[in-house]
């Protein structure tokens, strides 16, 4: 392993496995997953994966923790994958989308924790890389705000469904039957 130099302009999953570090690729661009996220970015998510485990199971589906590596590709050539990333937290129905090392394919549901280091990232090429590859659902989480904005996919892009705060309960579009009392992601845990 060694750490990148980046002397080009476009890279593939076979670089990115050579590389030190976590890192991501959109388009072809490196991205540094360092630092690693705070105690509260790290708290949420795994708050939202004990409330969102156990009615995915019954659905036959997975619910994956970062870090994992999730490859997207428009020929499905996962080896040669320009977009190689890892969501906080993702859902999986189909699973012949998961081997051993990545999910290769869109996921059913992503959900991306904001961090200042991360956040500019997350609102706009994850976003847009996500719809590109008709992720259904995308959570986007707000530390801060205490709030969790929800797109789906609808018509050929994303629409942005709901915001939700904190004394809100989130109800999933692409899961109705879904429903997440948020004022239990956002507590306290000290």
């Amino acid at each position: 392993m060694k750490t990148p130099e980046f002397q080009h302009k476009s890279y593939t999953y076979k670089n990115y496995v050579e590389w030190d570090g976590q890192w991501e690729l959109i388009d072809g661009v490196p991205y540094s997953m360092a630092p690693s996220p705070s105690f509260t970015h790290q708290a949420i998510v795994g708050e939202l994966y004990a409330a969102l485990r156990p009615f995915f199971q019954n659905q036959g589906c997975a619910v994956v923790l970062a870090p994992f590596d999730v490859r997207l590709d428009e020929g499905f050539h996962y080896e040669n994958a320009k977009h190689v990333v890892q969501p906080d937290l993702f859902v999986v129905c189909d699973k012949q989308k998961i081997t051993e090392k990545s999910c290769d394919g869109p996921p059913d549901l992503t959900v991306e924790v904001l961090s200042p280091s991360t956040a500019l990232k997350d609102r706009n090429e994850k976003y847009n890389l996500y719809q590109q590859f008709q992720v259904k659902e995308y959570w986007v989480v707000d530390p801060v705000h205490r709030t969790i904005e929800v797109y789906g996919w609808e018509d050929g892009s994303y629409k942005n469904r709901e915001v939700f705060g904190e004394q809100d309960v989130l109800i999933s579009f692409l899961y109705p039957e879904l429903k997440l009392n948020l004022s239990e992601i956002f507590r306290e845990l000290w």
